[in-house]
C-alpha cells in the first residue's frame, strides 16, 4: 500500500516591507511521504518571500515537470518558477527556458558541493536567481512545523522573522546568483 501525503494547514500573515506586500493567506500543503518538515517549511518560506495572489504550489516531489511553486499569468504563461533544495542543473536550465524568472531556494548539508558542481553551468542563465539558506536556519524553521500552523512572516532589509507566537526564527537568505549580480 502506497503512503499518502500528509496534509498541513497554514494560516500565514505576511508583512513584506521590502516589497510593500501585506497580506494574509490560508494555505494547504501536502507533504509527500519522502519530504521532510524542513523541506516543507522551506517551501512555505519561499511562498512568503515571493507571495502573490497568483503564486501556487506545484504538485510536488512526485512530478518532475513542475516546480515547488509557480506563478502564472492570466494566459497560463509561467511568470515565476520556484524550486527548493538542490535541483539537477539540467532541470533548472529547462525551467529557465519555460519561465520568465526562475528562483532556486537552496539549503541543506550538501549545499556547498551542489553549488560547486552546478555554479558554472547555472551562471549562464540570465533569468535565474539562486538563494542560499544557512543550514542552522532552515533546521530551526523546521521546528515550527505543525499540522495546523499560524505563522507571521516579517520581511525587512533582506531578513525574515518567522514566529508562531511562541517561538521565533530569524532567516537571513543570501543571494548566490541573480540577474545583474556580478
Amino acid at each position: 500500500m502506497a503512503l499518502k501525503a500528509t496534509i498541513f494547514k497554514a494560516d500565514i500573515q505576511i508583512a513584506d516591507m521590502d516589497r510593500g506586500h501585506y497580506a494574509d493567506y490560508s494555505l494547504t500543503l501536502a507533504r509527500h511521504p519522502s519530504e521532510t518538515d524542513e523541506r516543507m517549511m522551506v517551501r512555505l518560506l519561499a511562498f512568503a518571500l515571493f507571495a502573490d495572489p497568483m503564486l501556487a504550489f506545484g504538485k510536488g516531489l512526485c512530478v518532475d515537470d513542475e516546480p515547488d511553486l509557480w506563478q502564472k499569468d492570466l494566459t497560463g504563461a509561467i511568470e515565476r518558477w520556484i524550486d527548493v533544495g538542490q535541483p539537477d542543473e539540467k532541470w533548472v536550465r529547462k525551467a529557465c527556458g519555460r519561465a520568465r524568472e526562475v528562483v532556486v531556494l537552496t539549503y541543506g548539508r550538501a549545499l556547498e558541493v551542489w553549488w560547486a558542481g552546478a555554479r558554472a553551468k547555472l551562471e549562464r542563465q540570465a533569468s535565474l536567481t539562486v538563494i542560499e539558506l544557512a543550514r542552522e536556519q532552515s533546521a530551526e524553521l523546521a521546528r515550527l512545523a505543525e499540522r495546523t500552523m499560524r505563522l507571521q512572516f516579517t520581511i525587512q532589509e533582506g531578513q525574515v522573522w518567522v514566529t508562531n507566537g511562541r517561538d521565533s526564527v530569524v532567516i537571513e537568505p543570501r543571494t548566490l546568483l541573480a540577474p545583474g549580480l556580478a
